[in-house]
């Protein structure tokens, strides 16, 4: 029996006219292992390891890739394992945070968030990024009221070098923000953290995206015995029509496996 794969199902990312995976790959693994949340520690993976995760990836039916500038190397170890594939992948990446020397720092102004994403497009080897997230500090409001990346993103979407934005923020008041100006929300939503649900309400009514981060609360959910966390995460997920996708950052290739066909069961045939 073959294994079961999201080929068939692919959908809409809001209204932005692209299909993605349920499923994206997150890739903060390949390239930091400093100062991220996971209950074990990990060896960022050599080349050959990454580019056989990524061609499983593609060969479970995965097109949707999150990479970010504060992800360390992530960025620029994709650009060359990409190399001839670029079209078979929906790109997303940040702005505003910065990683260097351990730390994060931010920069929300419109020359910080143009150089970026120039940057980003020269790592990744690409004219044009799908989808470009504002990486918030928690300060959600204030980022997009005050500062100047909300427009900036906006004017770089008319210039096609990304074809949509929007914000990975840390509360429902910024979600809900995001998605009246920008075409997508990175949610935090697990078994465990809710507080964002109403931006996903927001988002099935509004024909906006959902990526939902921390989906399976970054390895840390637990439940009753004999029940499956990753059956249940995924349930709670795509029981709700306003999720477009969930992004899990593994370099296992096991779990990956397993993450796919638990979500392919959920969605059940197509």
């Amino acid at each position: 029996m073959s294994l079961p794969t999201l080929h068939t199902h692919h959908r809409a990312l809001g209204n932005t006219g692209l299909m993605v995976s349920p499923l994206g790959l997150g890739t903060v693994k390949l390239g930091r292992d400093q100062g991220v949340k996971y209950p074990t520690g990990f060896t960022i993976p050599g080349d050959d390891e990454a580019r056989l995760l990524l061609a499983q990836a593609r060969d479970l039916g995965i097109n949707l890739i999150d990479t970010a500038p504060a992800y360390g190397r992530s960025e620029e170890r994709l650009g060359p394992l990409l190399r001839g594939q670029r079209d078979a992948w929906v790109i997303v990446s940040k702005v505003g945070e910065e990683f260097e020397a351990g730390q994060s720092r931010f920069d929300f102004s419109a020359a910080h968030t143009r150089r970026s994403v120039e940057r980003s497009l020269q790592r990744l080897h690409t004219d044009r990024l799908e989808l470009v997230l504002v990486h918030s500090d928690g300060n959600d409001l204030d980022i997009l009221e005050h500062s100047e990346v909300y427009q900036t993103l906006a004017a770089l979407k008319q210039e096609g070098k990304i074809l949509a934005f929007g914000l990975s923020g840390k509360t429902a008041a910024g979600g809900l923000k995001a998605l009246e100006q920008g075409d997508c929300a990175m949610v935090t939503y697990n078994l465990k953290e809710q507080d964002e649900r109403p931006v996903i309400d927001y988002a099935a009514t509004h024909g906006k995206a959902i990526l939902v981060k921390k989906a399976l609360a970054s390895g840390h959910v637990c439940l009753a015995p004999g029940v499956d966390p990753v059956r249940a995460s995924f349930e709670l997920l795509f029981s709700h029509p306003g999720v477009s996708s969930a992004i899990v950052g593994t370099i296992n290739p096991l779990h990956l496996a397993h993450n796919v066909a638990t979500v392919a069961r959920i969605l059940g045939p197509h």
